[in-house]
Formats: C-alpha cells, structure tokens, sequence
C-alpha cells in the first residue's frame, strides 16, 4: 500500500490533510500561551494544506468517503474551532458574565461551523466539486473571523467585544443560509 494507494488511509492526498490537522492541534497550543501570531501562521499553513489536499485526491484519483469525512474534521478543528478560540482568547473580556454570554455566541459559532460541514458531507459525493457552495464554506468563516481577529487586536478599530461577538453571530448564521458562494 502506497502513497498513490486508493484504499490506504495514508495516502498522500489523506497525509496532507493529517497535515492540516496538525497544524489546527500545535495553533490551539499557541493559543493557549498566548503566542497569536504563532497560531495565524499555522492557521494560514492549515489553509494551504485544505487546498493541496483536494487537488491530489482530484489529479492522482485518491477520493475516498474516508477522504472527505477525513477534510470535514480538519476543517473543523482548523477553522471552526482555531480560529474561534483565537478570537475568543484576543478579547480580553473584564467580567464573568461578559465570558460566558460571549463564549455562547462562539459555541454558536462552532455548532453552526459543524452543522455546515455534516450538511455538506450528507450533500456530497467522494471526488465530486460543485459550482457553488451553498452558505459560506468553513474556511472563508475563518477567513471572516481573522479579520476581525486584525479589527480587535491588531488595529484596535473595533474594541468593543460585543460589537465582535455580534459580528461572530452573523458569521456563524452565514455557515448555514443559502447564499450561493462560487466554489474556486
């Protein structure tokens, strides 16, 4: 069983998404130390590896259901759970009822995050792309919550942490509405 293997579970097209995986589990460590740009750049290496990871399973016929099922999870801790805990953490919330009011609005998120993948899986078929995406796709949400990870912390435009967890919350309604965003 080989690299090129369809059946091996550690085919190249599933190492890469490993990869992925990995780099979502090493970013939430940095998270917890405090250590933001550490766990950016591994979200945006993450981000290479989810699209590295389809185009070899598509050129070299890797497609599996184990594939898919397998990209959905490391989308999920990539860019569902990473990125909602890096902008959870960067908020520096004053007052106990701030933390858990916020922190439901990102639970939402991350349950939004994770319906959105199980109704794209239950949807699609092993090596099949569609034109478009219905709701927006996990990592353009993660994309949405860098930026505003860059807003709060970076530039210091939006300081108001409700003003972000309510901006967290159309996001999170976003994964799962039906606008139609074109697939790359």
């Amino acid at each position: 069983m080989g690299l090129f293997d369809k059946n091996n579970r550690f085919n190249l097209a599933n190492l890469i998404t490993f990869g992925n995986i990995a780099c979502g589990v090493v970013a939430l460590y940095f998270i917890q130390h405090g250590e933001f740009l550490i766990a950016i750049i591994l979200a945006w290496i993450a981000g290479g590896l989810d699209i590295a990871d389809g185009k070899v399973a598509r050129k070299f016929n890797l497609s599996t259901e184990f594939g898919v099922q397998l990209d959905s999870f490391a989308d999920f801790l990539s860019f569902v759970i990473m990125p909602s805990f890096l902008l959870y953490y960067s908020l520096n919330l004053t007052s106990l009822a701030q933390e858990v009011l916020i922190g439901i609005i990102f639970i939402f998120y991350i349950i939004s995050g994770l319906r959105r993948l199980v109704e794209f899986n239950l949807k699609v078929d092993a090596g099949s792309v569609a034109k478009f995406f219905e709701g927006v796709p996990t990592p353009l949400g993660a994309i949405f919550l860098w930026i505003l990870y860059l807003l709060h912390h970076s530039f210091g435009i939006i300081t108001n942490a409700w003003v972000v967890a309510l901006l967290v919350a159309l996001i999170a309604w976003s994964l799962n509405s039906k606008i139609k965003i074109p697939h790359p």
